[in-house]
């Protein structure tokens, strides 16, 4: 399996960290996975919110600090 393509937002403040993941997402194929790196707090509800409103599958979700991943696949 592929390694998903770092979207790294870190230091970014709503809505900026979702709207540069929707525009690096954007040309790529449904089903690429993409990891996304934020360190806003607001974007642990913005990018579960994102990936339910665009039909993306949240598949994974985690903190290290004030760092939050979350795994995505294109829908």
């Amino acid at each position: 399996m592929n390694e998903p393509e770092i979207i790294d937002v870190r230091g970014l403040k709503c809505p900026l960290p979702v709207l540069k993941a929707a525009r690096r997402m954007k040309p790529h194929a449904t089903g690429t996975r993409f990891l996304i790196i934020a360190t806003d707090p607001m974007a642990a509800i913005d990018v579960p919110h994102f990936c339910n409103e665009n039909g993306h599958r949240l598949i994974a979700d985690s903190r290290d600090g004030d760092e939050l991943r979350f795994e995505i696949e294109k829908g």
